[in-house]
C-alpha cells in the first residue's frame, strides 16, 4: 500500500483534491446531527442534506436527540438512510456527539448541527479530503442568516431547491453575516495554510468532518464539557497528528446566530477557566507563573538513576522557567517497602530517596514503564541524569519550536547520548505516515522540522553544577522588630522595583560556628554541606 501524502506543517496547499462531481468516491460518510429542541430548524436541515450530491448508497444520517422535550422525532422528509438515537445518560453536545460517532456505520464522520442547511455539494466537498489522507481535519464555509422566511416553506421545496443548487438563493434579498473572527484569522494565515500549530485553535465543529480512524485515535470530545468543545476537539485531533482544511466549497447557511456571536463575551468568560485547563495551546489564558493544569504544556520523561543526581535533577526541572510540565520518573517503585531494615543500609535506598523525595511533589508522577503517549503539547525525553537544564533553558527551546513550527529539537550529550525535545502532534502524524521500513526522523524532519544542538551549548550544565535556591534560615537571636519592619520594606520595595527608601540596618552580629552562612545554600540544618 503506497505511503500517504505528506502534508507538512498545516500547509494543506499540497494536496490536490478532485474538483466536484469530478469523480468517484467510495468511503462512507455518517453525517451526526446533534439536536435539542431544535424541532423547528431540524426539517430543513434534514431536507437539504436529502439533496447531497454525495452517493446515497454511502451516506448516513444520525440524529442524536440530546433529550428534547417533546422528544424530536424523525419529519418525512429526510435522506434515505437516516435513523434516530436517543441520549440516556450525560447532556450537552460533546456527549451527543460522542456517542453519534461510536453509533456511526461511515468511515467518516462530518458534525452538523440541527440549525444548519447545507449547500448540495456540501458533503462532498468534505469527503473528497478524507480519500486523499486518513488525517484531514475540513472544515467548511458558513453564513448567518434570519430563518425566518424559511420557516414557513415546506421541506420538500427546500429539497428540491437545494438539488438543482440553488440553495444560494434561499435567502433572497437579506441580511447576512459572515463567521468574522474565524475569515479574519483565515485571511491572515491563507486558509490556516500558515498557521501551523495554531490551525487546531479555529476548527468548528459545526461543519467539520474527520475519519473515524482519526477521531478514535484521539481523545475525541470531552463529554464533560458544555461550551467550548469543538476547540478541546482540535487539540485532541491535533495531538493525534490532523491537519485543518479550509474548504470554501463546503458551503451552509447557519439558520440564525450562534449563542458565541449573541453572547461573546459570557460565552468566553465560562469558557476560559476550562480551556485553560484543557488545551495547552490555549496558552494566553494560562498564567506565565505558578500555576499547574490538567493538561501540561511540557511533560518530561526520565529514569531514575542515582539518588542525587536524580533528585537534583528533577529539582532543577521543577526550579526553571516553564512550570506548566509534569515530570514522569520511571522507576521500580514498587520495590520499596515497609519492611524492618536498617535505613541506610536498605537495597532499594537509592529508590526510596528518589520515591520519598517526590512522592508529594504534584507535578511529578512516579511511574514503573515510560509512557507510550503523552497528552502535554510538548515531551522532553532525557536519556540519563548527568546533565540539567538552566533555569531559562527550556523556556527558550520551546520558544525556539514555537517560532519554527518544528516537530523536534535534538540535544546531544557529550557521551553520545541524546535529549529529544518533540511535538506531540508531530510524533503522531509520522506515526500516521510511516510503514514498514521506512525512516521515522526524516519523515519528522519532511513534515515538520528537526534540529540539533550540542546540549551544553543551549543551556545545560552537568547537573552538580545546577544551583537550585533553597531556603536560608539562619540560627540566630531575636530581632528588634523595628528593624526587622526596615527589612520587610526594603524586600517589598525591591521586589516591586522601587528604590528603597529605607537605611540600610546595621549588619547583624556574624552567626556562630555551626549556624550556615546566609548564602551558603549547601549547608544542611546543622551546618553540615550536602
Amino acid at each position: 500500500m503506497a505511503r500517504q501524502p505528506v502534508v507538512r506543517h498545516n500547509d494543506w496547499g499540497s494536496l490536490t483534491p478532485p474538483t466536484l462531481g469530478g469523480w468517484g468516491p467510495t468511503l462512507s460518510v455518517t453525517v451526526v446531527v446533534p439536536t435539542f429542541n431544535y424541532q423547528r430548524t431540524l426539517p430543513y436541515v434534514l431536507a437539504a442534506l436529502a439533496a447531497q450530491s454525495y452517493p446515497a448508497h454511502l451516506l448516513e444520517v444520525l440524529v442524536v436527540d440530546d433529550q428534547s422535550s417533546p422528544p424530536q422525532e424523525l419529519p418525512e422528509v429526510r435522506p434515505e438512510s437516516t435513523r434516530l438515537i436517543r441520549v440516556e445518560e450525560g447532556w450537552g453536545r460533546a456527549n451527543a456527539c460522542h456517542l453519534g460517532a461510536l453509533a456511526a456505520d461511515g468511515d467518516v464522520l462530518h458534525w452538523y448541527d440541527a440549525d444548519m442547511l447545507a449547500h448540495r455539494e456540501e458533503v462532498e466537498a468534505h469527503a473528497r479530503w478524507h480519500h486523499l489522507v486518513d488525517y484531514a481535519v475540513p472544515g467548511g464555509h458558513k453564513l448567518f442568516v434570519d430563518p425566518t422566511s424559511l420557516l414557513d416553506v415546506d421541506p420538500a421545496v427546500v429539497r428540491d431547491r437545494v438539488a438543482a443548487g440553488e440553495a444560494a438563493d434561499l435567502f433572497p434579498g437579506q441580511d447576512h453575516e459572515a463567521h468574522q473572527w474565524v475569515e479574519d484569522y483565515w485571511a491572515k494565515t491563507q486558509d490556516l495554510r500558515e498557521a501551523g500549530p495554531r490551525a487546531q485553535r479555529f476548527h468548528i465543529g459545526m461543519t467539520g468532518s474527520v475519519t473515524k480512524a482519526l477521531y478514535f485515535d484521539s481523545d475525541g470530545f470531552d463529554r464533560t464539557l458544555r461550551l467550548g468543545e469543538d476547540m478541546h476537539l482540535g487539540h485532541s485531533l491535533a495531538q493525534a497528528g490532523g491537519v485543518f482544511v479550509v474548504d470554501r466549497e463546503a458551503r451552509s447557511w447557519h439558520l440564525g446566530r450562534s449563542q458565541v456571536l449573541r453572547r461573546a463575551e459570557q460565552v468566553n468568560r465560562f469558557n476560559d477557566p476550562y480551556l485553560a485547563d484543557l488545551v495547552p495551546t490555549m496558552r494566553p489564558k494560562r498564567n506565565r507563573h505558578g500555576r499547574a493544569y490538567q493538561v501540561p504544556y511540557l511533560e518530561v520523561v526520565l529514569e531514575a538513576g542515582p539518588a542525587d543526581e536524580t533528585i537534583h535533577l528533577v529539582d532543577s526541572l521543577l526550579d526553571g522557567d516553564v512550570p506548566d510540565l509534569r515530570v514522569s520518573v520511571v522507576g521500580p517503585w514498587g520495590s520499596v517497602h515497609d519492611d524492618r531494615v536498617q535505613p541506610v543500609d536498605d537495597p532499594v535506598l537509592e529508590t526510596r530517596l528518589v520515591h520519598r523525595s517526590f512522592l508529594h511533589e504534584p507535578r511529578v508522577r512516579l511511574v514503573e514503564e515510560a509512557p507510550t503517549r503523552s497528552d502535554a503539547e510538548f515531551v522532553l525525553t532525557v536519556p540519563d541524569v548527568s546533565l540539567a537544564p538552566e533555569p531559562a533553558a527550556l523556556a527558550a527551546l520551546l520558544d525556539d519550536l514555537e517560532r519554527t513550527h518544528h516537530g523536534a529539537r535534538v540535544l546531544s550529550y557529550d557521551s553520545g547520548a541524546v535529549a529529544r525535545l518533540e511535538r506531540t502532534s508531530a510524533l503522531a502524524r509520522v506515526g500516521r505516515l510511516a510503514g514498514p521500513g521506512d525512516d521515522r526522523e526524516a519523515l519528522l524532519d519532511e513534515s515538520f522540522g528537526v534540529k540539533a544542538y550540542p546540549a551544553t551549548s543551549v543551556g545545560w550544565v552537568p547537573v552538580a553544577e545546577r544551583v537550585v535556591e533553597r531556603f536560608v534560615l539562619g540560627a540566630r537571636p531575636p530581632m528588634d522588630p523595628d528593624k526587622s519592619e526596615r527589612r520587610l520594606r526594603k524586600a517589598l520595595d525591591k521586589g516591586a522595583g522601587r528604590p528603597t527608601a529605607v537605611p540600610d540596618p546595621a549588619p547583624d552580629p556574624a552567626p556562630d560556628a555551626a549556624s550556615p552562612a546566609d548564602g551558603d545554600h549547601r549547608r544542611g540544618l546543622f551546618g553540615r554541606r550536602r
